[in-house]
């Protein structure tokens, strides 16, 4: 699994842990639902400021976000 479908699963998994629909999480981030779409099928990745505004988005810190990606790269090596 490369880095860009590590987060996705976690993105997708933090979006349905609080029960929102990729269209509410666009909302709350100003992005486009296409781009969620896109992230969470691991095609595309956020820069640094979109990754800040998600975790926000997702009500945790964007470090975690960051250690849960690290656990599934590290967990399928």
């Amino acid at each position: 699994m490369d880095i860009k479908k590590a987060f996705g699963v976690v993105l997708k998994k933090e979006r349905e842990r609080i029960e929102i629909t990729q269209i509410d999480l666009a909302g709350r981030c100003d992005i486009d639902k296409e781009t969620i779409s896109l992230y969470e099928r691991g095609l595309r990745q956020p820069t640094l400021k979109t990754l800040l505004k998600l975790a926000d988005a997702l009500n945790v810190e964007a470090e975690y976000l960051v250690t849960e990606v690290k656990k599934r790269l590290t967990s399928l090596e």
